[in-house]
């Protein structure tokens, strides 16, 4: 997924079997990494739309923002 008008780079976007959810992991032009989950309505156009407030959360490593991600988004896998 891409994001417009942010400071961050998307390096990892995981998805849920039935391809309605994603997980993006990013890392900021400071350097700390992050993630949001988004959700996605087949029946409209619209295309992905933000269902978590995890973007603003800071990270000091990729594995650590995974970490985080696993605990508190219950679809995400485990690895």
């Amino acid at each position: 997924m891409k994001h417009k008008d942010r400071d961050w780079k998307v390096l990892q976007s995981i998805e849920n079997d039935m391809e309605d959810r994603c997980v993006d992991f990013f890392v900021r032009t400071n350097g700390t990494y992050g993630f949001e989950e988004y959700r996605r309505d087949r029946e409209d156009d619209e295309g992905w739309k933000k269902m978590g407030q995890f973007s603003g959360t800071m990270f000091s490593s990729m594995e650590a923002a995974k970490e985080s991600a696993r605990y508190l988004i219950g679809w995400l896998p485990p690895s």
